[in-house]
C-alpha cells in the first residue's frame, strides 16, 4: 500500500511539475507574440503615416488643425477678455479643453487611411484608436499671451511665446491600466499655428487583438495541451498496469500458498496413514488396516482432483474447450444436478427451485454444464456463516436462458466483485481466507459459461448473500 502511495505522489508531482512548465513556456510565448504584434502594427503604422505625409503632404489631422485654429483664435479674442475670475477661468479652460478634445477625434483622417493600409497588406484593421494630448497652448502672439491648458494643470501666465518645440511635462499614463498596456503607439505628434500649440500621442487598439494572439500560438498551444494529454494518458495507463501487475503477484503469491495448504493436507494423511500401517498393533487388525486403506483412498483422490484441476486450467490457457454438445432439456437436467448435490452433502442446505423453462432444450456440454452449476452450489454452501438457503431459478427471454442462484451467505463487496471471475482471485475477509480451495471455481464457471456463447453475471451486498446469474444460448 505504501509503494502505491509512493508511486501515485511521484506521479501527481512529476505532472504538476510538467503543467508548470508548460504554462511557464505558454506565457513566455505569449508575451513573445505580443511583442512582435506590436512591433508588427507599430511599423506598418509608421510606414503608413510616412507614405502620407510624403504623397500627401499630410498627417490626416490637417482638417482638424484647421478647425482647431479657428476655434483658438475665437476663444483667445473674445472669451479670455470677457472672463473676471480663477473659478471662470477653469472653467472656460475645461470647456476648451474637451472641446478640442472633441474636434482631434472627430475631424481626424489617419485611421482611415490605417484602415486601407492595412487591409492593402491583408492584415486586420479592425482597431479603435485614442489620442492622448499631453500639452496644449492657446496662444495670442500679437499680444503675446498664452494660455495652458491640461487635464489636471490650470494656470494662467503673460510672457513671451514658447520656443518651438518645447512642451508642458505630460501627465505620464497608468501602466496597470490594461486599456493602456494593450494600447499600440502610433507617433508623436506635434503642431504649432497662429492660436494654438499641441502635443498628442496617437494610439490604436485592436478590440481582438487577444484572438489574433492566441490564433498565432495555436499550434504551440495546442503541442503543449496534447503533451500534457499524452503524459496523463502514459501515466494512468502505466500505473493501471503496475497496480495491475500488483495485484496479478499477489494472486500469484495467495494461490502458491494455498495449492501448498492444500496439497499438503492430503499429502501429510497419506504420509501418517503410512506409517500406521507399519506399526504391528494396526497390521494385526484387519478393520485397521482397511479403514486406514480407505482413508489413504480418499486422500489420494482428492489430491488427484487438485492436480488435473491445475492440469485443466493450464490446458485452458493454451487450447480452447473441446465440448461435447448434445440437445438437452435444461429443466431436467437442473433437477438432476440439484439431487445430486443435495444427496452428495448430505442435506448440507435448503435448495429451492423454481423453473420457468417450458421444456426448452439446449445445445450443452452435460459434464461442463454440471461442472459450473455445482461449483456455484458448493461456493453458496461454502460462503454461508449460518444454515445456507439456496434458491436455483430458470427463465427464459427471447433467444437467453437465465439461470439464477441465489444464496445467503456472507456476500461480495463491490470493490471485489469485478475479481470474483479472475483465475486464482479469493474472496478475503480482513485478509484472512476462512475457507479453503484454489480460487478457481468461480473462474471455471466463467470460462464454461462463455465455452457455450454465454455469460456469468453476480450482484451481492455483504451480509445479504449474493446472486450469480448463468446467460446461455438456446
Amino acid at each position: 500500500m505504501k509503494s502505491k502511495n509512493y508511486i501515485l505522489i511521484f506521479g501527481i508531482i512529476s505532472i504538476v511539475i510538467l503543467i508548470s512548465v508548460q504554462i511557464f513556456i505558454i506565457k513566455s510565448i505569449w508575451i513573445e507574440k505580443e511583442i512582435m504584434f506590436d512591433m508588427k502594427y507599430k511599423s506598418l503604422s509608421r510606414e503608413a503615416v510616412d507614405q502620407l505625409r510624403s504623397i500627401k503632404k499630410t498627417d490626416g489631422f490637417d482638417t482638424a488643425f484647421f478647425i482647431m485654429d479657428k476655434y483658438a483664435e475665437g476663444v483667445m479674442t473674445n472669451d479670455i477678455s470677457k472672463i473676471k475670475s480663477e473659478a471662470e477661468l477653469k472653467v472656460k479652460k475645461e470647456e476648451v479643453f474637451g472641446d478640442i478634445t472633441k474636434i482631434m477625434n472627430q475631424e481626424q483622417d489617419l485611421s482611415i487611411y490605417l484602415s486601407a493600409y492595412f487591409k492593402k497588406f491583408r492584415v486586420d484593421n479592425n482597431f479603435s484608436f485614442q489620442i492622448v494630448i499631453n500639452s496644449l497652448y492657446l496662444v495670442d502672439f500679437d499680444k503675446k499671451f498664452e494660455i495652458y491648458l491640461n487635464e489636471d494643470l490650470f494656470n494662467i501666465s503673460k510672457h513671451d511665446p514658447p520656443v518651438e518645440g518645447s512642451q508642458a511635462p505630460p501627465k505620464p499614463p497608468d501602466m496597470n491600466d490594461q486599456k493602456v498596456t494593450s494600447r499600440i503607439l502610433v507617433q508623436r505628434f506635434t503642431r504649432e499655428d497662429n492660436y494654438f500649440n499641441i502635443s498628442f500621442d496617437y494610439f490604436i487598439d485592436f478590440t481582438n487583438k487577444r484572438n489574433m494572439v492566441l490564433r498565432d500560438m495555436a499550434a504551440s498551444l495546442g503541442m503543449s495541451i496534447f503533451s500534457i494529454i499524452v503524459v496523463l494518458i502514459i501515466f494512468m495507463i502505466t500505473y493501471h498496469n503496475l497496480m495491475e501487475e500488483k495485484r496479478l503477484s499477489n494472486l500469484k503469491t495467495d494461490f502458491i500458498n494455498n495449492m501448498t495448504h492444500e496439497l499438503k493436507t492430503p499429502l501429510s494423511t497419506i504420509t501418517v496413514a503410512g506409517k500406521t500401517l507399519e506399526m504391528a498393533q494396526i497390521r494385526a487388525d484387519d478393520s485397521k488396516i482397511l479403514e486406514t486403506a480407505r482413508m489413504i483412498g480418499k486422500q489420494s483422490v482428492h489430491l488427484n482432483q487438485l492436480i488435473n484441476l491445475i492440469l485443466e486450467i493450464s490446458m485452458w490457457e493454451r487450447t480452447q474447450f473441446q465440448l461435447d454438445k448434445k440437445n438437452i432439456d435444461i429443466g431436467e437436467l437442473l433437477n438432476d444436478i440439484v439431487e445430486s448435490f443435495r444427496t452428495g452433502c448430505g442435506n448440507c442446505a435448503k435448495i429451492t427451485q423454481k423453473y420457468e423453462l417450458d421444456g426448452i432444450k439446449a445445445d450443452i456440454d452435460m459434464v461442463y454444464f454440471t461442472t459450473m452449476i455445482n461449483n456455484l452450489l458448493t461456493n453458496a454452501v461454502k460462503y454461508s456463516d449460518k444454515d445456507p438457503e439456496i434458491s436455483i431459478e430458470g427463465l427464459k427471454d427471447r433467444d437467453k436462458i437465465y439461470i439464477k442462484v441465489s444464496d445467503n451467505g456472507i456476500g461480495i463487496d463491490r470493490a471485489e466483485q469485478k475479481h470474483v471471475f479472475d483465475k486464482f482471485y479469493r474472496v478475503s475477509s480482513g485478509n484472512i481466507h476462512k475457507t479453503k480451495g484454489l480460487g478457481l471455481g468461480l473462474y471455471y464457471v466463467k470460462r464454461i459459461a462463455e465455452s457455450h456463447g454465454g455469460d456469468v453475471t453476480v450482484t451481492s451486498k455483504p451480509g445479504k448473500g449474493s446472486i450469480f446469474t448463468v446467460i446461455l444460448p438456446y
